[in-house]
């Protein structure tokens, strides 16, 4: 059985905690993935992926709501009205946010696994439905465990590897053709 270490890419490109969102996001629209871990030195000490970027940029709702009827408005209707996100709505985004460093933004609780896990265990972790990973940073040390058998805590590593879900796929098809099925 394969090991997180036979299918982890060990070019690992990471982010620091004080590196500014800005210049993270840019550098994240001009990568093949859509996520850093984020080191101090070498020990990791969160992640941070598009999601956490985006949600800083573009709201999930940017409705105006107004009421309609007479004062005191208590039992008038009101209409929503969806306000467009265009480039001036990115600018002021990118003001607002501007100098605001990863730390701010970045998950800190990461899950990861160790060089030694089976593919099983990795397949697991990436297919949990309640987590919604799509990459597992593999780091060194394996002393901190959490109850559920995953690693959670951060700075519990130095990174050593990552692995994304089409990492599995492709480890999945090598080992179904290396199998003759």
């Amino acid at each position: 059985m394969p090991t997180a270490r036979d299918i982890m890419t060990t070019d690992v490109v990471t982010v620091a905690p004080d590196d500014d969102v800005a210049e993270v996001l840019t550098k994240l629209a001009q990568a093949r993935f859509n996520g850093y871990p984020v080191t101090d030195g070498d020990e990791l000490v969160g992640i941070v992926t598009q999601g956490d970027l985006v949600d800083l940029f573009q709201p999930s709702d940017r409705t105006l709501w107004i009421p309609v009827g007479f004062p005191p408005f208590l039992e008038s209707l009101t209409y929503g009205i969806d306000l467009s996100w265009d480039n001036f709505d990115v600018g002021l985004d990118m003001v607002r946010n501007s100098g605001k460093s990863i730390s701010d933004v970045m998950t800190a609780d990461v899950v990861t696994v160790a060089p030694d896990d089976d593919v099983d265990r990795v397949l697991d972790l990436l297919a949990d439905r309640d987590r919604d990973i799509n990459r597992l940073p593999v780091v060194e040390d394996s002393e901190a465990r959490s109850a559920a058998g995953s690693r959670t805590q951060s700075g519990d590593g130095r990174v050593v590897g990552i692995i994304a879900r089409q990492d599995v796929l492709r480890a999945l098809r090598d080992e179904r053709v290396g199998s003759g099925e």
